[in-house]
């Protein structure tokens, strides 16, 4: 649409009003498809993992509340976003530390990366994480994290951040008395933590007596108690092929086991063990496995149901 003098005079004249004209932004207000800002991209978890220690060096975990090195994507530097809807972090507690005990209105999920013997403590009750499992945190509950053990514990944080900060609903706090107490023995009751032991056996059964997705291989859903996040874990067998697929879901994924390669839009993304990687929506996606394969994932598709805007689609060539 052509812009005459007249017509730029007249939205200089908008401008004063705090007004401006619809029809100079439509096309950019409401695509055809959706446009993410982030784009597909991948974080090496070897590359990582020494920054990581290199920041326990550097930074003690109280100083530092939560020890986290934040996953930015390339295509919204600085906004502390890993999609334009959710946040992702690699996390690392040592031996010995303690973190404080509070609470948000985020929710919160962790997908445990290495080490054995940390805990995460949430509602009064604490279960010991293992590599593989996953551990969820719901909004305005309390909880916090330990490890008594002899090694470092190194987990990926996963947040609705970004949907909270979006709709000006953000708030904190800590725990009256410094740290919660623990309402019931290890084991008693909890139900915001899933084994990995356990998804993965349930994956193997599936496996063994049901025919694969063809984009999808053998993928399952966590019981999900967060309204704004999914998580899943799929196995990708030897030599799988997936089909391409696409969906409106902005995707963070987590390799528990194996190597392989993703096709994301234009991207080609080849991961190795506890690489993670990031699908923006409707980009079409295409997993290969190398070698037996389990990948964790989590979305932004369950606030995309309720809200009734969730597509999905496998691509046709």
């Amino acid at each position: 649409m052509g812009t005459t003098p007249e017509r730029r005079e007249f939205y200089q004249r908008l401008a004063t009003k705090n007004a401006a004209p619809l029809w100079e932004s439509m096309a950019r207000l409401i695509p055809p498809e959706p446009r993410p800002t982030c784009v597909a991209a991948l974080w090496r978890f070897k590359e990582l993992r020494p920054l990581l220690f290199e920041a326990g060096r550097l930074i003690t975990a109280k100083e530092a509340e939560r020890r986290v090195l934040m996953l930015e994507n390339p295509g919204m530097g600085g906004l502390s976003q890993i999609t334009g809807s959710l946040y992702a972090g690699l996390q690392l507690v040592l031996p010995g530390e303690l973190t404080s005990t509070h609470r948000h209105v985020m929710s919160a999920l962790r997908f445990v990366i290495e080490g054995t013997g940390a805990y995460t403590a949430v509602d009064g009750q604490r279960v010991t994480m293992h590599p593989g499992d996953f551990v969820v945190t719901p909004s305005w509950i309390y909880h916090d994290h330990g490890n008594p053990s002899d090694e470092p514990v190194i987990w990926l944080d996963g947040l609705d951040l970004p949907i909270v900060n979006l709709l000006d609903t953000s708030f904190a706090e800590g725990y009256p008395d410094g740290t919660q107490r623990l309402k019931q023995k290890e084991g008693g009751g909890q139900t915001f933590s899933y084994p990995y032991s356990r998804s993965r056996a349930a994956l193997d059964q599936l496996y063994r007596n049901g025919p694969l997705d063809s984009c999808h291989g053998v993928k399952m859903q966590y019981p999900n108690p967060m309204p704004t996040m999914g998580a899943f874990l799929q196995l990708l067998p030897s030599g799988f092929r997936g089909r391409a697929y696409r969906s409106t879901d902005s995707t963070v994924y987590c390799v528990a086991e194996g190597s392989g390669r993703s096709l994301i839009g234009d991207s080609i993304i080849e991961w190795q063990e506890h690489d993670v990687f990031v699908a923006p929506s409707w980009q079409a996606v295409s997993h290969e496995a190398n070698s037996e394969s389990v990948l964790f994932s989590f979305s932004d598709g369950p606030v995309q149901r309720v809200l009734g805007l969730w597509r999905e689609e496998i691509v046709t060539q």
